[in-house]
């Protein structure tokens, strides 16, 4: 079936054609193609642009019957095609696990399915309406990007490199550290990171140690691990070649998901292949007035379904980028800039701006125009809910829906920096390993522990940590020094910090694995991340062992009191006594 074209089909007929295969024992592959091509007749005939809100009961009925029963005729088809592939290809799929190499139906059969139950239950107002629309929509965005685009490290190593696998690892390493990151932030971490590895050979014979020293501060500290481990996959299983396509992209690599694989695929190998992140959602919800939850499973799929049917299959990958770089930096989230936009033409949201500046003047009440997709019935999927109405002030930025999140879980914890101020060398603070798996998996920090939001008990249990890994500690009492929070990805973490120096202790050198005393310039180059940066500035602020009140916090709060107003200002300069600038002994009395 065409993607991203529905129209009203007449259910009974759909179902009498497509039944009399079944009754004649037809190999699914073939009940497919006859549905899509009854669909796309009656599609032609009915094309219409008028609201329509079916049941999709038919559509389901044949999907759910597509997947109870596994035609050998489809599998016999694929061990054909297997048979014809690559030496490439061979090498990928010798790669797979027994359990990937027996699945029971190909992953483009699957999608055909949910294409057929997907069109059945959307309105034609949320797709495009034929191929004409759909080429102005690509010759108006890629036009606009050969002008427009920004000039980004990542774009000239793939522009200028003809190596196929050096150019998707550039590609790969760009998009990983993309994710939930800003472009200004990755830029310098890109460079610093392909001068160091700058092919996968040289990663994978990296460190995750030093994988970690690098990513220090970019956030979400999987996504390096996961980069390492594809490059030692990809050099020791796949005879050090990329895989060629987004599917095998997406099996193959570790903390490779769908997005990332099309980019990959599109980009470095040419794969006519769409791609969905955060700015294309916001792009395509907007120009086709999608407004319900983009998170939601039908809303994803119908979005994966335009970005394929809209992708240039002779420039898919500069037509993803196009995508991307309109959603980065013109069709914004707040104030985007709709004047600017090169299919503006074809934004259903910017017309219902539009309309809705001039519905009350001439529209009679309760009329509709026919481009509107049926308005608070219920019906479609894809529209807001009727309890979210049109909000005007928000223009375009109605669309898309924010997703309701959970706030983050709550945890405190209580650390501490350990120091050696009279370490041989110079001063040495204390550092001990994470796990290898979980948050901040690898990465170094303060010695720490579970605290409890009440703060009972938090100092005993934190003393208990700190000798197991020096041993005995003076009983001198650790300093409190105030609190830093730091909100991770779902969890946010209230640290009790406090600091501990061990000015009279003989010098320890000596640490379990999993330890080691660094010094301040060490500290700052480790493997550590934000959080423990911002501990270790406060422990910087404030030396351990003052108390509240002392000379050195009297003077910490003077300096923070809040400056005169400008009325106290001039008060204060009419009753100071006027001391001439040349009066005698000025200069002696201030020396």
């Amino acid at each position: 079936m065409g993607r991203g074209l529905a129209a009203e089909v007449p259910e009974g007929r759909v179902l009498l054609q497509t039944s009399w295969f079944w009754r004649g024992g037809a190999g699914l592959a073939r009940a497919g193609s006859v549905l899509a091509g009854v669909v796309r007749l009656t599609a032609w005939i009915g094309r219409s642009h008028a609201p329509w809100s079916p049941s999709g009961s038919w559509a389901r009925e044949i999907a759910r019957e597509s997947i109870m029963k596994k035609p050998r005729a489809a599998v016999g088809s694929r061990s054909r095609c297997r048979k014809q592939a690559s030496s490439q290809e061979g090498r990928e799929k010798r790669a797979l696990s027994s359990r990937q190499a027996k699945s029971s139906a190909p992953d483009g059969l699957a999608r055909r399915q949910e294409e057929v139950v997907l069109q059945a239950s959307v309105s034609p107002y949320h797709l495009f309406r034929d191929t004409a629309e759909v080429t102005v929509f690509r010759e108006s965005l890629l036009s606009w990007y050969g002008r427009e685009k920004r000039d980004l490290p990542w774009r000239r190593r793939a522009e200028g490199e003809v190596d196929l696998d050096r150019r998707a690892y550039a590609v790969w390493v760009s998009e990983v550290m993309l994710q939930q990151t800003q472009v200004a932030t990755v830029i310098s971490y890109y460079n610093r990171w392909m001068q160091k590895w700058p092919t996968l050979q040289d990663l994978a014979s990296a460190s995750l140690e030093e994988v970690n020293q690098l990513w220090a501060g970019l956030g979400y500290y999987s996504r390096g691990r996961w980069l390492l481990e594809g490059a030692q996959k990809v050099v020791e299983e796949l005879g050090g070649h990329m895989p060629r396509t987004a599917e095998t992209l997406q099996r193959l690599l570790p903390g490779v998901g769908r997005y990332t694989a099309g980019a990959i695929a599109s980009i470095a190998f040419g794969q006519a292949t769409g791609v969905v992140d955060g700015n294309v959602v916001r792009v395509l919800c907007r120009v086709r007035a999608i407004g319900a939850d983009p998170s939601s499973t039908l809303v994803s799929q119908q979005l994966w379904s335009l970005a394929q049917q809209l992708v240039d299959p002779a420039r898919p990958g500069d037509f993803n980028q196009a995508a991307m770089e309109l959603g980065a930096t013109v069709c914004t989230p707040q104030r985007p800039l709709c004047s600017q936009c090169p299919v503006q033409s074809l934004c259903r949201a910017h017309l219902r701006v539009e309309r809705e500046q001039l519905s009350v003047s001439w529209s009679p009440p309760g009329s509709r125009d026919v481009e509107e997709c049926a308005p608070n019935t219920g019906q479609c999927q894809l529209c807001a809910p009727p309890t979210e109405p049109w909000d005007q002030t928000l223009g375009v930025a109605n669309f898309p829906r924010k997703a309701s999140r959970r706030p983050p879980r709550e945890e405190c914890s209580a650390i501490c920096v350990l120091e050696q101020p009279r370490a041989i060398g110079g001063p040495r603070i204390l550092l001990v390993q994470r796990p290898n798996s979980g948050l901040l998996a690898g990465l170094w920090e303060f010695p720490s522990v579970t605290a409890e939001p009440s703060g009972q008990h938090q100092c005993k249990a934190l003393l208990q940590e700190l000798q197991s890994w020096v041993g005995p500690l003076p009983a001198t009492r650790l300093q409190h020094l105030g609190q830093v929070v730091h909100t991770f990805s779902h969890i946010k973490v209230t640290y009790q910090v406090y600091g501990l120096a061990l000015e009279e202790q003989t010098p320890v050198t000596i640490v379990p694995p999993g330890a080691r005393w660094l010094t301040r310039e060490e500290f700052h180059t480790a493997a550590v991340s934000t959080a423990m940066k911002k501990v270790f500035r406060m422990y910087e602020g404030q030396q351990p062992g003052t108390c509240k009140g002392s000379k050195r916090s009297q003077m910490s709060t003077l300096s923070r009191r809040k400056k005169p107003s400008p009325g106290q200002q001039v008060l204060d300069s009419f009753f100071r006594p006027h001391i001439p600038a040349d009066a005698p002994g000025l200069s002696g009395a201030t020396q």
